[in-house]
């Protein structure tokens, strides 16, 4: 009896630890919609490269007008506010399902550790459109993508830094199939987003 109290008294400070000391409100169903508006994203400049003569599985590097990279840079911003939207509305109503403080040193750091790479990135990639090497944007975005999700998964559920690999991965595979970046992009920011959804919802529900 005494060595069972023992082991659920063990349990109980290692599930206090983890929580002061990971971020552990992330939402898997953030992920699965995060996913989804990438998709939808990915389909809608599928169809906006036809409508201006883009033949994309031609795969070939291409050089885009103006007028398709500005609308292109509209797009992956809406797409992206729209998963920070989604996301923060997914983890906040956890945090409070859970009694658990959403804003405290941890979330600071795992926003800074995820902030950084991401922001290099970003000041990377507009250097790629200044100098017109759009066929790197999607390896470039996947990549330092990854390296942001790894970072933050030191504050947060191990299976951020997996998912940020697979992301590295898929980025680095893409530099060698340049022509298909709306290919490897749909995948990396769609498909994993949704599978890692589902697996973290089931997970850590």
């Amino acid at each position: 009896m005494e060595n069972k109290n023992y082991q659920e008294d063990l349990l109980h400070i290692r599930k206090m630890m983890e929580k002061s000391s990971r971020f552990i409100s992330l939402s898997g169903i953030s992920g699965v919609f995060a996913g989804l508006f990438a998709l939808a994203g990915a389909v809608y400049v599928y169809f906006l490269f036809q409508k201006n003569g883009v033949d994309y599985f031609e795969a070939t590097v291409k050089y885009y007008e103006k007028d398709i990279v500005i609308h292109l840079i509209l797009v992956a911003f809406l797409i992206m506010v729209l998963a920070v939207i989604s996301g923060a509305y997914f983890t906040i109503r956890k945090s409070k399902k859970n009694n658990l403080t959403i804003w405290d040193s941890t979330t600071k750091k795992l926003l800074v550790n995820f902030a950084i790479p991401l922001a290099i990135g970003g000041f990377f990639c507009a250097g790629l459109v200044y100098h017109h090497l759009h066929g790197l944007l999607a390896p470039t975005t996947l990549i330092f993508y990854g390296l942001a999700l790894f970072n933050a998964g030191n504050y947060t559920y191990s299976d951020v830094k997996y998912l940020g690999l697979c992301e590295i991965s898929l980025g680095i595979i893409s530099v060698f199939f340049l022509g298909y970046g709306l290919f490897f992009w749909a995948i990396g920011f769609g498909v994993l987003h949704i599978v890692y959804g589902i697996v973290m919802h089931k997970k850590y529900k």
